[in-house]
């Protein structure tokens, strides 16, 4: 049995804003936006080459908004991953270096906290 990941909430107050946020500034795919009942819309939202999705919406999580820590996206150059992301006005932090990987660090308008990582090359 496989156990894939497929969708995790990130908490936020302004749905538009977030969305209009993680399509245009760090370019995510907006799969779905639907407004289910009274109090409840689901924003599925995709990041370009990832199997896993983030959902935003009104209605979906008792979480607060900016209290998501973590969530970790992985390229292949995160000197390219930044040049892209700070070309479309995304608030990244320069290159990191650090002995387990290459990392450029954001916050979505909530303060929900992002990194990228560009992992350690294996050593022949």
């Amino acid at each position: 049995m496989d156990y894939r990941l497929g969708l995790v909430c990130v908490p936020v107050s302004d749905v538009d804003a977030a969305k209009d946020f993680y399509v245009d500034r760090l370019g995510f795919v907006p799969d779905h936006d639907d407004q289910l009942q009274d109090g409840v819309r689901f924003v599925q939202l995709t990041p370009p080459g990832s199997g896993c999705s983030i959902c935003i919406g009104e209605g979906l999580t008792t979480m607060t908004p900016g209290s998501l820590e973590g969530l970790q996206l992985v390229v292949a150059d995160a000197d390219a991953a930044h040049a892209e992301l700070s070309a479309r006005g995304a608030p990244v932090s320069d290159v990191e270096e650090l002995p387990w990987g290459r990392f450029v660090y954001f916050s979505d308008p909530d303060g929900n906290a992002w990194n990228i990582q560009q992992p350690v090359s294996p050593s022949p």
